[in-house]
């Protein structure tokens, strides 16, 4: 690969260091993607408190985004990576202490500072390691560390739930499943203490950008055009996913389908780990626009799909098209995002677009849980999620340029970024 062979031996070690401690970190989250629902039904809770205890992990995301990427800017990348890894290895044991509705729901706030600190420090290390004309393609081949700790991680943490009460005597079988999930932050947190960072970009005489100008603070950030729409976009999807997450195991239990849920997330996996293997690379020659609109109809056709799943085949065509979706659309928002921002106010930046991904998911199990019955069911909260990704098509398609006609021509591949940096 052109990119790796451009890349110092130093580097490169780093960047390998980074990713096996990337692809054990998602292996410890996605574990209870498809059991955590469950669990909570296990200890008693109804339809609108399973998504109210799964909304919960947004709290954690949303509260902890802005002083995280403060940090990241200020002190330190690895920083906020080490944060993240502890927070994956402890809350973990906080479920298996926990005997409450009330304490599963703070647990679960807990646990989403792993992913604000982990993401944030993770993709901004790597935008700084990578050189600017094949950005693109490491942000895309660096996040293959999502797709492959998803193909492992809710498999695993399915049979892990089935098969371990062999293991506990008396046992619920998700003891075995928090224990591994433990193990894996640990061994996250163990690799990423033992990267060495550089001087953070801007504290040297000159950064990538050329730019000497005052980094932006939040708040500034915030009123920037060019920031808004990307983070409007991953709050719409936000809120898809958070959807698709909370109540996807519940839909299937309730069709009495013989379909392991963990499957359809290792479906999704194997699909975004396919498209991120090329998009990154023709992201960087043909542009960003084009194929995020391509990962936004992706989301919609999803969607559409679980509106009328009734056989685990159309359940695998729904994961295809979403794993696809979302491989195309989270490496390339933080590439366009890293192409508006300068590199002394990087992870301020992630903290702000992301936390329109967390808002969403945070509102996505509870809102649309509390509007099940309104929509007749888990159909109707599908179709509103299709619809939900439709705006967010409208929306990038409209506003992602200075004008409509920009923003169609970049939405379509037909013209560079206007407020991209170099």
């Amino acid at each position: 690969m052109e990119a790796w062979k451009a890349l110092e031996t130093e580097t490169k070690q780093k960047l390998i260091n980074l990713f096996t401690a990337g692809l054990l970190f998602w292996i410890s989250i996605t574990l209870l993607l498809p059991t955590l629902p469950t669990y909570i039904q296990f200890m008693g809770g109804t339809t609108q408190q399973v998504g109210m205890v799964m909304s919960c992990f947004a709290i954690g995301l949303i509260t902890s985004r802005t002083w995280l990427g403060k940090i990241a800017d200020s002190r330190s990348r690895k920083t906020v990576i080490v944060i993240g890894a502890t927070v994956a290895g402890l809350a973990p044991i906080g479920y298996l202490l926990v005997n409450s509705i009330l304490g599963l729901a703070c647990i679960r706030a807990f646990h989403g500072i792993s992913i604000a600190a982990f993401t944030i420090g993770y993709s901004a290390l790597v935008v700084d390691l990578a050189p600017w004309q094949y950005r693109g393609t490491l942000i895309g081949y660096m996040n293959l560390a999502v797709p492959i700790g998803m193909s492992m991680g809710p498999a695993l943490g399915g049979f892990l739930q089935e098969s371990g009460k062999q293991f506990v005597p008396n046992g619920t079988g998700y003891e075995v499943l928090f224990v591994i999930s433990i193990i894996c932050g640990g061994l996250a947190l163990l690799l990423s203490s033992q990267i060495k960072e550089s001087a953070l970009p801007g504290t040297e005489s000159s950064s990538e950008s050329g730019d000497s100008q005052i980094p932006r603070d939040f708040w500034q950030l915030s009123k920037d055009p060019s920031l808004l729409t990307p983070t409007l976009v991953l709050l719409l999807i936000g809120l898809v996913f958070g959807t698709l997450v909370a109540f996807l195991p519940l839909f299937i239990k309730e069709l009495g389908l013989e379909f392991n849920v963990g499957f359809f997330y290792t479906v999704v996996a194997i699909a975004s780990f396919s498209v991120r293997l090329f998009v990154g690379q023709a992201s960087d020659r043909y542009g960003r626009g084009l194929f995020i609109s391509g990962s936004l109809v992706c989301y919609v056709i999803s969607m559409a799909l679980l509106t009328q799943a009734n056989t685990p085949a159309m359940f695998i065509l729904a994961a295809i098209a979403e794993g696809a979706g979302a491989g195309i659309l989270i490496p390339l928002i933080l590439a366009l995002i890293s192409d508006r921002s300068r590199a002394t106010e990087r992870g301020r930046v992630f903290a702000l677009c992301m936390g329109g991904f967390d808002v969403g998911i945070a509102m996505g199990g509870l809102v649309l849980g509390s509007l099940a019955g309104i929509l007749g069911g888990y159909r109707g909260v599908f179709a509103l999620a299709a619809i939900l990704a439709g705006v967010a098509l409208v929306v990038f398609v409209t506003q992602v340029g200075k004008n409509v006609r920009q923003s169609l021509f970049f939405a379509l591949g037909k013209t560079k970024d206007t407020y991209a940096m170099k």
